[in-house]
């Protein structure tokens, strides 16, 4: 399928470091994300595998890996760079030896036994076109095992909602207050240019028309949104 080259403005680990470093007074609001993902896969089975899709930096990676000492973790990322300084802080941790690397995409990924889940957080919404969104959903369900959970965070929103104007102004409030002027007006700005901002209720029915069942909306603040939902068929059993 078609990628958007996210990865792009991270080609160096400079770049990528300083990202982080800039997007930091904001990790309240992904600690909050990380905090109730957790309780979304309390589910799987004490030596779970999970797919980390757009794993960036590593934060998620890091965070379940605490949480859940047997766990392995697959972690995916298209930007060199950002996996990385991904793998380095993994190996800080001490837990890059339950995470094996992959730099690509989905389609370049060895096959192998199904996943007991997936995590995709802020990555589809830069699918733009809508066959092209479900495809990305269709790819990661195609790596999971038959119940296999899927947790996805995007922005999301309905331009059309009277509301809509004054959630904008609010999400511009918050980065102003937290980031470089000229950051935060590119991120405002990338809620028309960048993503697929659709309303909440339309993401979900795109997660559903890959395979996933009644997804669940479990995390928001203001823009960013977060949902979890398992693959159709019959649940896997846990591993002994």
């Amino acid at each position: 399928m078609k990628h958007s080259d996210t990865a792009e403005p991270f080609r160096s680990r400079e770049s990528a470091e300083a990202r982080d470093r800039l997007l930091a007074p904001l990790a309240p609001l992904s600690a909050a994300l990380h905090l109730t993902m957790r309780a979304a896969l309390a589910p799987l089975p004490p030596d779970a595998r999970v797919l980390i899709v757009g794993v960036g930096t590593g934060p998620e990676l890091l965070d379940l890996a605490e949480a859940n000492p047997g766990w392995r973790f697959t972690a995916l990322d298209p930007a060199e760079a950002m996996l990385d300084v991904c793998r380095r802080r993994a190996e800080a941790a001490g837990v890059a030896d339950r995470c094996s690397f992959h730099c690509g995409y989905l389609s370049s990924l060895p096959p192998g036994p199904g996943f007991d889940a997936a995590t995709a957080l802020t990555v589809s919404h830069f699918f733009r076109v809508e066959a092209e969104r479900v495809d990305f959903f269709r790819e990661i369900a195609g790596r999971l095992a038959p119940g296999g959970i899927l947790v996805n965070s995007d922005l999301a929103g309905d331009p059309a909602a009277p509301e809509h104007a004054d959630r904008v102004g609010q999400w511009a409030a918050l980065l102003q207050a937290h980031l470089p002027p000229a950051m935060a007006e590119g991120m405002v700005g990338a809620l028309s240019t960048a993503v697929d901002l659709r309303a909440p209720e339309a993401v979900a029915r795109l997660m559903s028309a890959a395979g996933f069942e009644r997804p669940v909306q479990f995390y928001q603040c203001v823009f960013l949104h977060a949902w979890w939902a398992r693959l159709g068929g019959a649940p896997q059993a846990p591993h002994r």
